[in-house]
């Protein structure tokens, strides 16, 4: 037993050293990474139904050069080297503050005072524990944890999704939240369902997940979701794959949530023409449309919940499935693709609040927030920057950094019935 212990505590140290994470094996990884929860846990949300709930994406895919995953600076930039205005990929600027020393990485901008900005990495556990503190503070019920299927095969891109996994797993029992996983499916290639299939297996078997009392459970079971269902994007993967899929979770004795088109019901924009996909959508519990990019204004907001989300729940309810719309506070896109900065505008939180309370007014009881840390396109809620350091930024428009995640905690309150959904936004 003591030379299984040491051989464990030597894989570990192996996936958390960036000289020798490129070196691990699959079977390595997996070994090191995917194992039960041992940690505290702390009383808080109910994670036994997802009524009443606000849950965000968490994406967690934020690396930087020498934060020990070996993947050098993801998602930051969108070429080589150190972020820089050259190169770099994101429209909000994180509010790092709080962090410690050994969770900061310079990067070649700099502030008006001449200081050196500096941005995080997903990979750092007290980074991720942080972020659920901030959830627990103000009131946000917790996150699904985005689980890319395209990095499944990997061993470093592995590493990555089994570390971001585990910290939100500690994060959400110490601080009394609720997580869930999120399988993304964008990227995914043909005949490769199968991969997440055995992937589920590898986290239940070896993991554990779901079992502890963090994880978010709905109808009795735990919840896992599944995005990118019917899209019109020309994905490779097909709606038989995904019923694969579902069927396969329901008969491992989950609730399956699947992320769809916004006119999924109609079958028209974003959602393929196939009748084929009503039936995938119909074998799942839970039915969540992306609506990120595809309103732009207030107006955008009650259209959208009179034309949409009414005759989706009414669809839902005679199918009985469960509806959980999705939210966001804004979208950019000009550092990424070159598009309009601040192309989408918060208002100062108006058209985040303004779709919160139009969902709750259109029968909605649950509600999906894009995302909590989604700073490549301008969408995240956690503590971000007024005074970036540059102007190819969006900023939070002089409100305090945490404007955003009391926003969304007070949405919990929404949910639940503690205000009414006329209650007039929050103040800064």
């Amino acid at each position: 037993m003591k030379n299984l212990a040491m051989k464990f505590l030597l894989l570990l140290a192996a996936v958390l050293s960036a000289s020798a994470a490129d070196k691990l094996t699959r079977d390595e990884v997996i070994a090191a990474t995917l194992t039960p929860y041992s940690g505290p846990v702390s009383n808080g949300v109910d994670t036994a139904t997802l009524t009443g709930k606000v849950m965000c994406g968490y994406q967690g895919w934020f690396n930087c050069e020498g934060d020990g995953a070996n993947r050098g600076w993801t998602h930051w930039v969108k070429g080589p080297g150190v972020p820089s205005p050259a190169n770099i990929k994101v429209d909000l600027w994180p509010d790092v503050s709080e962090l410690g020393a050994d969770e900061k990485f310079d990067t070649d901008f700099h502030f008006a005072d001449g200081r050196t900005a500096q941005v995080f990495s997903s990979f750092k556990k007290e980074t991720v524990l942080r972020h659920f503190r901030w959830m627990r503070e103000c009131g946000i019920d917790g996150v699904f944890v985005q689980r890319f299927a395209g990095g499944l095969r990997g061993a470093n891109s592995l590493s990555q999704n089994n570390t971001v996994l585990a910290n939100c797993r500690e994060g959400a029992n110490r601080n009394g939240r609720a997580y869930g996983v999120m399988y993304d499916l964008t990227g995914l290639g043909p005949n490769r369902i199968g991969e997440v299939i055995e992937d589920w297996k590898l986290l239940r078997t070896k993991m554990k997940i779901g079992d502890d009392p963090a994880y978010i459970r709905h109808r009795g079971k735990p919840v896992v979701t599944v995005w990118g269902i019917g899209f019109s994007d020309d994905r490779k993967y097909t709606l038989a794959d995904c019923k694969q899929l579902i069927e396969f979770l329901k008969s491992d004795g989950c609730t399956v949530m699947v992320g769809v088109p916004t006119w999924w019901r109609e079958l028209k924009h974003d959602a393929v023409s196939d009748p084929a996909l009503h039936d995938v959508i119909a074998a799942a519990d839970i039915v969540s449309p992306w609506a990120v990019g595809r309103l732009r204004n207030t107006n955008d907001v009650a259209r959208h919940a009179a034309q949409e989300i009414k005759p989706d729940i009414a669809w839902c309810a005679d199918r009985k499935l469960d509806y959980m719309p999705v939210v966001y506070p804004g979208f950019s896109w000009h550092n990424m693709k070159g598009a309009h900065l601040d192309d989408i505008p918060r208002n100062r939180g108006q058209f985040f609040w303004s779709q919160i309370t139009a969902a709750k007014r259109a029968g909605a009881n649950m509600i999906y927030v894009a995302m909590f840390d989604e700073v490549d396109e301008g969408t995240a809620i956690f503590k971000c920057l007024s005074k970036p350091p540059g102007e190819n930024f969006v900023t939070y428009e002089g409100l305090p950094s945490d404007y955003y995640l009391r926003l969304a905690g007070a949405a919990a309150k929404l949910m639940r019935g503690e205000i009414q959904s006329d209650a007039p936004q929050p103040a800064p």
